[in-house]
């Protein structure tokens, strides 16, 4: 079987980015690894941390993964020179730089999937106050590729959940839960689960979104009146859906056994719970798009660059997932 390649964004150039992408040198991984960024920074930063790492010049012509201790690497120079810690809005074109040539490999069929170092969105949004607003990779990644709607799940662990809604206030989410959306969430998340993962019939797990899943309207109708009219529907089309059950109860051993994907309905109903289980290890993944794209569940630390302190153990799991999403879609 081919190797898949996936291109490797190494992110904000003064955060961990680079730090953690040259670990994938000696992480043995069933595919290739092309590190997108400065290659004199890479240099820089394996010197810095005293990592012996050869970096060659990517060369999609190649064949298997190179050997230990080499990192692939498609230089593209930052704009200014980079100082670990140091944010400098002057890199921030160079950033979605970055994510604009691993697009157009995905494009060309050079890669087959994208993963992700952390960036800097306020550095970036710095830079960019009068060109728009900048939510972050995903966003970026879905209006790049014209995609309409994408769903963040995070994995780590055995364990999986995606959300209904992402980055919004807390008083904002009961309105922006509705039926049409609770229903384009979950046929994306079976979509991609059967079609990227290769299970041929998930079973997905739907909390409520009030305590005790609204405990038959005394806690609020939400359930009634959105979520279970939802999961009748999509039922009805062959989903494999069970709940709405409480949150606070759902992540028992016991009510997970034989579940694929946990589907919450706000960003802290259930990812603190997959943090906990699973930080340092866990992935960050986008469903929903035209390729693979999976990132780590951290950011750039710049306090940690350069020093020897960053983990590079979720960078290494997004490109293990990525490898198995590559070999589900066959």
């Amino acid at each position: 079987m081919k190797q898949p390649v996936f291109a490797v964004t190494s992110g904000e150039p003064a955060g961990i980015g680079p730090d953690i992408c040259l670990d994938l040198a000696f992480a043995r991984l069933p595919c290739r690894c092309a590190v997108l960024g400065d290659k004199n920074l890479l240099r820089a930063r394996a010197e810095a941390l005293g990592k012996s790492v050869v970096l060659r010049d990517f060369d999609p012509e190649s064949g298997g993964a190179p050997e230990e201790s080499v990192l692939e690497v498609l230089h593209i120079p930052a704009a200014v020179p980079v100082g670990p810690g140091k944010l400098d809005p002057a890199n921030a074109a160079y950033v979605l730089q970055l994510l604009d040539t691993a697009l157009a490999g995905i494009s060309d069929g050079i890669f087959d999937g994208i993963v992700t170092a952390p960036l800097h969105k306020g550095i970036i949004n710095d830079a960019r106050a009068s060109t728009g607003f900048f939510s972050g990779h995903t966003e970026y990644l879905a209006e790049k590729s014209g995609t309409g709607q994408v769903v963040m799940m995070l994995a780590g662990k055995g364990l999986r959940v995606a959300l209904v809604t992402t980055h919004l206030p807390l008083k904002d989410v009961a309105a922006a839960i509705t039926q049409p959306l609770i229903e384009s969430v979950a046929r994306i998340l079976h979509h991609d689960l059967k079609h990227k993962f290769g299970i041929k019939n998930p079973k997905i797990l739907v909390a409520g979104l009030n305590p005790h899943a609204g405990e038959g309207g005394h806690l609020g109708h939400e359930e009634i009146e959105t979520v279970i009219p939802a999961l009748e529907n999509l039922r009805r089309e062959g989903i494999n859906l069970a709940g709405p059950y409480p949150a606070d109860t759902l992540f028992q051993p016991f009510m997970l056994e034989g579940a694929d994907a946990v589907l919450a309905m706000y960003h802290d109903q259930g990812l603190p719970v997959l943090k906990y289980h699973s930080f340092g290890q866990g992935v960050n993944i986008t469903l929903g798009l035209p390729f693979i794209r999976t990132s780590v569940d951290h950011g750039t630390a710049l306090d940690l660059a350069a020093t020897g302190r960053a983990d590079s153990g979720s960078l290494i799991t997004a490109v293990e997932t990525a490898v198995e999403m590559a070999r589900g879609s066959l």
